[in-house]
C-alpha cells in the first residue's frame, strides 16, 4: 500500500469538517451523511493501485468525491484534466509517468452504491488516518489550464493552500445565507475545473455545504437539481448555462425553480445585463467569482450593479507590463497573471483585458475582447467569438477569423454590420457561421477547436 498520512504529523488538516450525521451529498438517491460517505471512500481506498497520482474522470459529482477523498487516504495527489478527450488524457498520462485513471464505471465495480463493502484490516487503518487528517503541506490536486491559448499548464495545490482558499470562499457566500446556515450547492460546472473543484467539492468538504450529486447540464436538468436541495439553494453556473436557463424559464413559465439564496457564475465575463436579468426573475442576488487555476478565486463582484471586482481579505494585486502581479494567503509565492487590470482608490480593481488580446495592425490598435463583444451584441447573433490567426509567414500579417451562431443572417450581412461599427483592418476574414460554438464544458474556447471549427464549420 502506498504512504498513507501519519497520526503523529503536527501540522495535520481534517480531511472533512463537521458533524458526521451531516449532508454532504443529496440527490434523487437521497442525503448521504459525511460518516456513511467516508466509510465508503475507505472502502474504495483499499482498492486503489500504487501510485503517485490519480486522474479524476467521474462525471458524476458523488463519485468524483470518493475518488477524490479515496486517493486523499493513499497518499495520491489528484490529476484534474482539462478536457476528456483521449489525446488530452493520453498527454498528462505521459507528463506523469504510473498515474491511474478513475471514473464512475471504475468506482461501482469496487464499490457499488447499493450494498456496503466489507470491513478489513486495511479499511480500518485507513479510518484511522481518515480521523487523522491529511498533512498541511500534501499535494492535493493538479489543475490544468483549459488550453485555450496552448498547451495545458501544470499548476499544484497543496491542502493548507485549499484550506485557505475554501475559507476564503465560505465568507464571500456567507451574507447570502441565514446566520449560521451553510447552502445545498447545485453545480453546472464539471469538478475538474478548479471553480468547480473549489466551490463543489471543497466547499462540502472543508465548509459543512452539500452539493447535488450530479452535474446538470439542460435547463430543465438544472431545475429539477433544485427541487431536489433542502433550502437556502446556491446555484453554482456559468455564463452559457445562465443564459440557456433564463431564455428557457422565459420561453416556458411552468419551468421555474424554486427560491434561490443566490447564484454565483465564473468561467467567463457575465454580461451585466445577464446579470441583471438573472437577478430580476429569480429574485435572488448573482455574485460573479474571479480567479484562475493558478490563484483560485480571489475576487468578486455584483455584476448587475458594480464593474469593479473586490479582492477578498489579504489579496493584493500589483500591475506589470503585461500582466498583474497576484498576492494572496492561499498563494506560497507571486502569481503573475496576464490580466491587465486598473486599480482605484477603494482597493478594487477593473478588469482591462489581457496584453495578448490586444491587437495592432496596419499602425491601428483594437481589442479581441471588444471585437467579440460587437459581434455578440448584433441582432440574431446567439454566439460568437473572434480569435487571431498565426501571422501570414509571407508578410508577417496578422488576420483575424471569426465563428457565429446566427441561423437568420449570412456572412456578408453580419460583416457589413461589423463595418459600420470598427476599423476594416479589423474585420474577421474568414467569417464562418457555425451550429454551435466548439465551447468545453465549462464555456470556454480551447484554441485548437476554434482552428478546427473554422476548418469544418459543419463538423
Amino acid at each position: 500500500m502506498s504512504a498513507v498520512v501519519d497520526d503523529n504529523v503536527i501540522h495535520a488538516l481534517p480531511l472533512a469538517a463537521g458533524d458526521g450525521a451531516r449532508t454532504l451529498v443529496f440527490g434523487p438517491g437521497g442525503p448521504v451523511a459525511l460518516d456513511a460517505f467516508l466509510r465508503r471512500a475507505r472502502e474504495l481506498a483499499v482498492h486503489l493501485p500504487e501510485a503517485r497520482h490519480a486522474i479524476l474522470l467521474c462525471e458524476d459529482r458523488h463519485r468524483f468525491l470518493l475518488g477524490f477523498c479515496a486517493a486523499a487516504l493513499r497518499g495520491q495527489a489528484v490529476l484534474l484534466p482539462p478536457s476528456r478527450a483521449p489525446a488530452c488524457i493520453a498527454d498528462i498520462l505521459a507528463r506523469h509517468p504510473g498515474s491511474h485513471c478513475i471514473d464512475d464505471e471504475a468506482i461501482d465495480a469496487v464499490v457499488p452504491f447499493d450494498a456496503p463493502g466489507p470491513a478489513c484490516e486495511k479499511t480500518v487503518a485507513l479510518a484511522e488516518n481518515a480521523c487523522a487528517g491529511v498533512r498541511a503541506d500534501a499535494l492535493a490536486v493538479v489543475g490544468f489550464t483549459s488550453g485555450s491559448t496552448g498547451t495545458p499548464a501544470a499548476h499544484p495545490k497543496t491542502w493548507a493552500a485549499f484550506r485557505t482558499s475554501t475559507a476564503q470562499n465560505a465568507a464571500a457566500l456567507r451574507d447570502l445565507l441565514p446566520t449560521g446556515e451553510t447552502a445545498s450547492l447545485v453545480a453546472t460546472v464539471p469538478p475538474q475545473h478548479m471553480y468547480g473543484m473549489e466551490l463543489s467539492v471543497l466547499l462540502p468538504l472543508l465548509a459543512g455545504f452539500a452539493v447535488h450529486a450530479g452535474r446538470p447540464f439542460f435547463p430543465h436538468d438544472i431545475v429539477r437539481a433544485l427541487h431536489e436541495a433542502p433550502a437556502p439553494r446556491l446555484l453554482v453556473t456559468t455564463p452559457i448555462h445562465l443564459r440557456a436557463l433564463l431564455d428557457a424559464c422565459e420561453a416556458d413559465p411552468a419551468l421555474a425553480p424554486p427560491p434561490l439564496a443566490g447564484i454565483v457564475s465564473a468561467t467567463a465575463p457575465l454580461p451585466a445585463a445577464l446579470a441583471a436579468a438573472a437577478e430580476a426573475r429569480f429574485c435572488c442576488e448573482l455574485r460573479e467569482f474571479f480567479g484562475s487555476t493558478e490563484t483560485c478565486v480571489i475576487a468578486s463582484r455584483r455584476t448587475a450593479r458594480d464593474e469593479a471586482w473586490t479582492p477578498f481579505p489579504g489579496v493584493r494585486l500589483q500591475p506589470r507590463p503585461g500582466g498583474t502581479e497576484v498576492h494572496a494567503p492561499q498563494l506560497a509565492a507571486m502569481v503573475v497573471l496576464a490580466d491587465l487590470v486598473e486599480l482605484d482608490d477603494a482597493g478594487r480593481f477593473l478588469l482591462r483585458g489581457r496584453d495578448a488580446d490586444l491587437l495592432e495592425i496596419a499602425g491601428k490598435r483594437a481589442s479581441l475582447g471588444d471585437l467579440t463583444r460587437r459581434l455578440q451584441a448584433i441582432d440574431g447573433v446567439v454566439d460568437g467569438v473572434v480569435f487571431p490567426l498565426e501571422p501570414d509567414p509571407a508578410n508577417g500579417v496578422r488576420r483575424l477569423a471569426a465563428l457565429v451562431v446566427a441561423p437568420a443572417l449570412d456572412e456578408a450581412r453580419i460583416l457589413a454590420i461589423l463595418r459600420e461599427g470598427i476599423d476594416p483592418v479589423f474585420l474577421p476574414r474568414p467569417l464562418r457561421r457555425v451550429a454551435a460554438l466548439p465551447r468545453n464544458a465549462t464555456g470556454k474556447l480551447p484554441r485548437d477547436a476554434l482552428l478546427a471549427a473554422l476548418r469544418d464549420p459543419g463538423a
